[in-house]
């Protein structure tokens, strides 16, 4: 039977009993895209039964009951989490082009802990795993979401930087970058409403880094696919992000003079705090607003000779190309926002994704524009022309790879919210960036309907989606949710820095934090009052930048 759904999509509607428990109406649209839609004849299924569910681009390859605290295998990887609670492990392969074979999972709650909403869980980096989504997964499960989390259309084998798996394959870039994502989630809230009997009343998306490239790729591709939508440090500027990097390793790898020693990291960031750190009242490694420091690395160039507490001019040179940014030579202008200053010398930080030939930068930028854009694993940094390639990029990749259009109309129209977050330590995707994503949003929608849906939070000492001197655990998913189904507009978020890091993002023991602070609504900053400790959160007030008047505390 063909009918028009409320979208005005024609429709055709089958039936399946695969058990005698279930028995499923499957609504497929006309054009072959999966669009399904779910009764059970016995209100719920069973999670044996999912194991025969119908998938018409695809397969499930498993339907496993998981108790509570057991082990949740996390393969390729020998690790493991433990189960917060009881749920149904379902796993996936979607195939809805003939080169596409997406690896996903969908991780359903017992019935009596379901919140009766749905999550989903980004990426991170090339992703290639299904485990990559998983730490999230594991925390949606634990405040009660049925949850699901894609290897973005490809598996890797080992640990490590690798993008030769788009050679010969172009329908995986076009997975990769934004189709298994949303495939994934159409799979996802079908099996969803074929368990419990019913559909997700809610649906929110939850990723950091490429994971927030791809929150983005959801709210401006597919903005039906979800209510809320939490997008931390996102990679959404792809061609433009990895034209940065190649910039970063062209300044410090250009000549061999230029390479600025890791051992010189922690000398630079002790003469920008010993310049700003204070500048907010609260002198404890942390720039609540680096926007305040108007840092000149000019005074740490050598009088003489080398030395370890200065930098030579070639070293300074590179070290002022990384805060600048990549500028285009033939006309001087800006082509994305450089670094920050105020965090070189954290673990972890500028030593892992700027600093050195085997940076994490220079990896990912070296595979991308050698894989993705010239079909060359072998590609070279030093053959990138910066007044030309990011045009031939843009063209060739631009439209497919990048999540950066501020046009929301349609996500907002239906009430979609939009959180943005990034830590202003951030070595690996620019804070500057996300931003300016920010600005373009309010220029692109007007400012005034932009506050209606989306809200920006920069964290003061947070690193890469996490980790660093300030207060970098926070709920961002239940502030988007209260939002859209209370229509609570956050304006701030609490945030807290605990001993263990790792132990909280694995799901242990917290213990008690060591600090906390308020985020605030971008622009607004976190002000300490000058009365109490400054490192508990009720002592600070959210207002505009530079109204600190309090003078520095003791810490």
């Amino acid at each position: 039977m063909i009918f028009f759904n409320k979208k005005g999509i024609a429709m055709r509607e089958t039936k399946y009993s695969g058990s005698p428990n279930l028995s499923i109406t499957v609504l497929v649209a006309a054009s072959c895209l999966l669009t399904l839609s779910f009764a059970s004849a016995a209100g719920a299924a069973s999670c044996e039964d999912l194991a025969r569910f119908p998938v018409a681009d695809g397969k499930i390859t498993s339907a496993v009951a998981v108790a509570e605290n057991a082990a949740i295998p996390l393969p390729p990887f020998p690790m493991s989490l433990s189960a917060p609670a009881g749920f149904c492990r379902v796993a996936v392969t979607l195939t809805p082009t003939s080169d596409s074979a997406i690896m996903a999972e969908v991780w359903l709650p017992d019935p009596a802990k379901w919140n009766g909403n749905y999550l989903g869980s980004g990426n991170g980096g090339f992703g290639g795993t299904v485990s990559g989504p998983a730490l999230d997964m594991r925390g949606a499960l634990a405040q009660g979401y049925a949850t699901a989390g894609d290897d973005l259309g490809h598996e890797v084998k080992s640990v490590g930087i690798d993008g030769t798996w788009v050679l010969g394959h172009p329908e995986k870039i076009k997975d990769f970058a934004y189709r298994a994502d949303h495939v994934t989630a159409e799979f996802a809230k079908a099996l969803i409403a074929a368990y419990y009997g019913r559909a997700p009343q809610f649906s929110y998306f939850r990723g950091c880094s490429n994971g927030g490239h791809e929150a983005l790729m959801e709210a401006q591709k597919f903005p039906g696919d979800y209510d809320g939508i939490v997008a931390g440090a996102p990679a959404n500027a792809w061609t433009r992000i990895t034209t940065g990097f190649v910039w970063n390793e062209a300044a410090q790898l250009g000549t061999p003079q230029s390479e600025i020693p890791k051992a010189k990291l922690a000398m630079i960031q002790n003469a920008v705090l010993a310049e700003c750190d204070a500048i907010d009242g609260v002198k404890d490694g942390i720039i609540n607003d680096p926007a305040m420091c108007h840092f000149d690395p000019k005074v740490l160039l050598c009088k003489s000779s080398d030395a370890p507490d200065c930098l030579t001019q070639p070293q300074l040179d590179a070290l002022r190309k990384i805060y600048g940014g990549p500028i285009n030579p033939s006309n001087g202008k800006p082509i994305y926002p450089g670094f920050p200053p105020g965090y070189e010398g954290l673990q972890g930080n500028w030593d892992s994704w700027i600093i050195g030939p085997k940076s994490s930068q220079s990896q990912f930028a070296n595979h991308f524009m050698g894989s993705f854009v010239h079909g060359d694993p072998n590609w070279d940094f030093h053959s990138f022309d910066f007044a030309k390639d990011l045009a031939r990029i843009d063209a060739a990749l631009g439209a497919i790879m990048n999540s950066d259009n501020p046009d929301l109309h349609a996500f907002a129209a239906r009430g979609g919210k939009l959180i943005l977050f990034q830590g202003w330590a951030d070595a690996a995707i620019t804070p500057l960036g996300t931003i300016q994503y920010y600005h373009d949003i309010q220029k692109k929608m007007g400012a005034e309907q932009a506050q209606r849906f989306v809200r920006l939070f920069m964290a003061p000492g947070m690193m890469h989606c996490g980790g660093g001197p300030g207060p970098n655990n926070f709920d961002a998913v239940t502030a988007i949710a209260q939002w859209r189904e209370k229509n609570q507009a956050p304006e701030s978020i609490i945030a807290a820095r605990y001993a263990n890091p790792m132990a909280v993002m694995l799901g242990m023991p917290k213990g008690d934090a060591l600090s906390t602070r308020p985020l605030c609504a971008y622009p607004n900053v976190a002000h300490w009052n000058g009365n109490g400790s400054p490192d508990e959160a009720q002592n600070y007030t959210c207002g505009a930048a530079g109204q600190d008047k309090t003078g520095p505390a003791p810490h």
